[in-house]
């Protein structure tokens, strides 16, 4: 397509999307193969008038506690928690009770809506899930904080006890494509994760999945991601974005550009109108300018702070950046 039929095309998806019209897999597809320069800043600019169309005015917000780090028993090649590599990641077996409390009460204090406990390995189980669960049921009263789990591959029975002690939220990334994920992950697939999934909202559980961009997909496969998500039909969809780590099989991938990030984001939210886009790991490493243009285009919420294994942004600084794309925090 020449630039202008690229223009054209790109507004006619977007007031399909305006008219209240879930696009096609093959729209979307189209939508990823655009090239030239106008064309790019035709879509980015139209998923923004598709967030503001739908999307509240309010940043939403979520900070994370490392419950359990390291000595994972999956050899996710992004990730430094592996057992299956060498890495410099902490390792401990459960985070202290208080130390998670006050953790969540200063997120509370300076404003963030959510927290998530996140544990490393395939799924947390025993008294290690039992000691999360107390961890919930003293938060579970918060007047201003919900809260939010991220504890694997677990049962239907799991996920129950996990309720019962006060958390409605349950987050599960797809991680990538169908297509990419078996050459990313062996030890489990992405079929597992969307059981525990489908298993959580049979419960009642909301759920955030989303994914991490970066590992060597093509956009296309991106697309693909985000369509494989309609199945799931999340609240939240988490974009990280793939930081390199010494000691992981991924650790010379070369950085996915600024440009691409801003992309992808308008893409998921020509797939995904309604939803919380939220940046989380990775993002760090961009400009501010191309960050504001990222929450300009449809990134609408973010995991504030820091991060499981790589540092984030600060909460002030979020909300500054919040604030100056229009949100209110």
């Amino acid at each position: 397509m020449t630039s202008i039929e690229e223009i054209n095309f790109i507004n006619a998806c977007k007031d399909e999307v305006l008219g209240g019209r879930n696009l096609s897999p093959d729209e979307l597809y189209a939508l990823a193969d655009i090239e030239s320069a106008e064309g790019i800043e035709a879509l980015t600019e139209a998923a923004g008038e598709i967030t503001h169309r739908f999307c509240p005015p309010r940043f939403d917000s979520c900070s994370i506690i490392n419950a359990r780090s390291g000595r994972c028993s999956e050899n996710c090649k992004w990730c430094a928690q592996s057992a299956h590599f060498k890495t410099s990641c902490n390792e401990y077996e459960c985070v202290d009770h208080q130390t998670a409390l006050d953790a969540a009460h200063h997120n509370a204090d300076s404003g963030v809506g959510r927290l998530s406990l996140v544990a490393s390995g395939k799924a947390l189980r025993g008294k290690n899930l039992d000691a999360v669960c107390a961890i919930f049921d003293d938060l579970r009263h918060h007047p201003t904080m919900s809260t939010c789990a991220s504890l694997g591959l677990l049962s239907e029975d799991e996920l129950k006890q996990l309720w019962n002690s006060g958390v409605h939220r349950y987050h599960c990334n797809l991680e990538t494509a169908p297509s990419h994920f078996g050459t990313l992950c062996t030890t489990h697939t992405q079929d597992d994760k969307i059981r525990t999934i489908m298993a959580a909202k049979r419960i009642g559980f909301e759920v955030c999945s989303g994914g991490i961009i970066g590992m060597g997909e093509s956009r296309r496969q991106r697309v693909e991601l985000a369509i494989k998500l309609r199945e799931v039909a999340p609240a939240s969809i988490p974009i990280n974005i793939l930081s390199p780590i010494p000691g992981t099989p991924l650790e010379g991938t070369p950085l996915i550009s600024e440009e691409e990030i801003v992309i992808t984001v308008a893409l998921f939210r020509f797939a995904h109108p309604k939803l919380t886009l939220r940046f989380a790991g990775g993002r760090a490493r961009m400009s501010r300018p191309m960050q504001l243009k990222a929450l300009r285009t449809g990134i609408n919420g973010a995991i504030i702070g820091d991060l499981l294994t790589t540092i984030g942004s600060t909460v002030a600084q979020d909300k500054e950046l919040a604030a100056e794309a229009g949100y209110t925090f």
